[in-house]
C-alpha cells in the first residue's frame, strides 16, 4: 500500500516494451525500418499522453522524469523573465529597484507552497541560496491543508515570474485549488509588465482524479509515468511550447524534442494507464479515539486512493508499526524523505498536525489492483502489529 511512491508496470506495458525492444530498437531519428517503428511508437505515446491531460501532441515534451520536468519549468521561467527585462530595456524602459535606488531590474521572484515535492522545493531553495531568484514559500492552511488562493495572490510581486503549486499532495492527498488560482492569476496578468507563468506538478493526481491542463489553465504540467503503472519516464505539458508559453532548453545536444530537450528518446514510454481504486479506513478496528486521519480537512478534496493515518499511543511511531507488520508494505511519507529517520514529516507539521501525532503517521496509498480483501488483511496486520508493540511496552 505504497502506490504513491511508485507503481508496478502494467502487464500490457511490459508486453509493449518487450515488443518494442525487439522490433523497434532503432534510433527514432533513423530512416530504416527499426527507426521508423521507434518513431511511430513515440509519436503514438505523445498523442496518448496529450489526450490523457487534455492537451495536444505538440504540447508534450518527454523528459527523464518528473524532477527534470520541474527543473525545466524553473529554468524556462527565469529565462523568460530575463528576456522580458532585456526587451523592456531595448524599448528604453527602466525600473528603479526599491531598495538600492538603481535602475537594475529586481531578481525574478518565484512562489511555491511549503509542501512541495523536493524536486520543486530544493530547486527553489538552490535558486535563493545562489542569489539567482527570490523565492516565497506560501504556507498551507492548517485548517484546510491546502494552499489558499488569497495567500498566494498576497505574495505576488511585480517581479513574480512563476507560481509552482502541486496539484495533489503526495502525503496527505489534499487537492490544491489550481483552477481557481489560474483564473485569478490570468486576470492579474492583464495588468502586469512581466507575465506570471503557472505550473502544477500533477505527479500524484494523474490516474486518480480528472486532469485537464487546458481546463485548469496552467502553462506547465508535470507528468510522471511510474506513478500510474507506466515506465520511469516523465513528460512536461507546455501550452504551446516556445510560442504561447516560453520554453528554453536546459540541456544541449541533438535536435530531439524539437530542440527543447535533447537526447534520444527511449521507447519505453509506450503505454500509460489512468485508473484508481479504493480508500482505506480502519476506525472500526481501532476505535475513533485511537485513529487520527491526517489527510482529512474540512472543505478540502483529497485523492481517492490516499489515506494518511496515525494510530495514537506511545511507542507507535510509524516506522515501528511498519517494522512489525508481516504483510503490509507501506511508508511513513514520501519515499524521497526516507533518509530522515524518525523525524515527523515536515508536510504534516506544515498542515498543523501535532508533532506527536505526525510521528505516528502511516501513508497508505492503494492502486488499481488492490482488493477489498487486501484492505481487510492490512487492517488486521496493523492491529496485530500494534498489539505486539503495546505488549513490549
Amino acid at each position: 500500500m505504497d502506490y504513491n511512491a511508485t507503481t508496478p508496470l502494467e502487464p500490457q506495458v511490459i508486453q509493449a516494451v518487450t515488443e518494442a525492444l525487439h522490433e523497434a530498437w532503432g534510433n527514432p531519428s533513423s530512416t530504416y525500418t527499426p527507426g521508423v517503428k521507434a518513431k511511430k511508437i513515440i509519436t503514438q505515446a505523445r498523442e496518448n499522453v496529450a489526450r490523457m491531460v487534455g492537451g495536444k501532441a505538440d504540447d508534450i515534451i518527454f523528459t527523464s522524469g518528473g524532477t527534470e520536468a520541474n527543473n525545466l519549468v524553473f529554468h524556462s521561467a527565469l529565462e523568460a523573465y530575463r528576456e522580458s527585462c532585456r526587451t523592456a530595456e531595448q524599448r528604453g524602459e527602466r525600473h528603479r529597484h526599491e531598495n538600492s535606488g538603481t535602475s537594475a531590474w529586481p531578481l525574478p521572484h518565484i512562489l511555491v507552497s511549503n509542501v512541495e515535492h523536493d524536486s520543486v522545493r530544493l530547486t527553489a531553495e538552490h535558486l535563493l541560496k545562489d542569489a539567482t531568484a527570490d523565492v516565497t514559500s506560501v504556507a498551507v492552511s492548517k485548517v484546510t491543508g491546502r494552499v489558499e488562493v488569497e495567500d498566494v495572490l498576497a505574495a505576488v510581486r511585480p517581479s513574480t515570474c512563476l507560481i509552482s503549486i502541486m496539484m495533489a499532495n503526495n502525503e496527505t492527498g489534499v487537492l490544491m485549488p489550481i483552477r481557481e488560482l489560474c483564473q485569478r492569476v490570468r486576470f492579474v496578468n492583464r495588468q502586469r509588465q512581466h507575465r506570471i507563468l503557472l505550473h502544477t506538478d500533477a505527479a500524484q493526481a494523474i490516474g486518480k482524479v480528472r486532469v485537464d491542463a487546458r481546463d485548469l489553465g496552467v502553462d506547465y504540467l508535470t507528468i510522471v509515468g511510474h506513478k500510474f503503472y507506466a515506465p520511469r519516464m516523465g513528460a512536461l505539458y507546455v501550452n504551446g511550447p516556445g510560442t504561447t508559453t516560453p520554453l528554453y532548453p536546459m540541456l544541449f545536444g541533438g535536435g530531439q524534442e524539437r530542440n527543447f530537450r535533447p537526447g534520444t528518446c527511449p521507447i519505453a514510454m509506450t503505454s500509460v494507464s489512468n485508473k484508481c481504486l479504493l480508500l482505506c479506513v480502519a476506525k472500526a478496528i481501532f476505535g475513533r479515539e485511537r485513529i487520527h486521519f491526517n489527510s482529512h480537512f474540512p472543505d478540502s478534496e483529497t485523492l481517492p486512493n490516499t489515506c494518511n493515518v496515525s494510530i495514537l499511543g506511545a511507542g507507535l511511531q510509524g516506522r515501528k508499526v511498519l517494522s512489525c507488520c508481516r504483510r503490509l508494505l507501506a511508508s511513513v511519507g514520501a519515499a524521497c524523505h526516507s533518509h530522515r529517520g524518525d523525524r515527523p514529516s515536515h508536510i504534516l507539521l506544515s498542515c498543523g498536525i501535532p508533532e506527536e501525532v505526525a510521528a505516528n503517521a502511516l501513508r497508505l496509498s492503494v492502486g488499481r489492483g488492490t482488493s477489498r480483501a487486501e484492505v481487510g488483511l492490512v487492517v488486521e496486520d496493523l492491529k496485530n502489529a500494534v498489539e505486539r508493540l503495546e505488549g513490549l511496552n
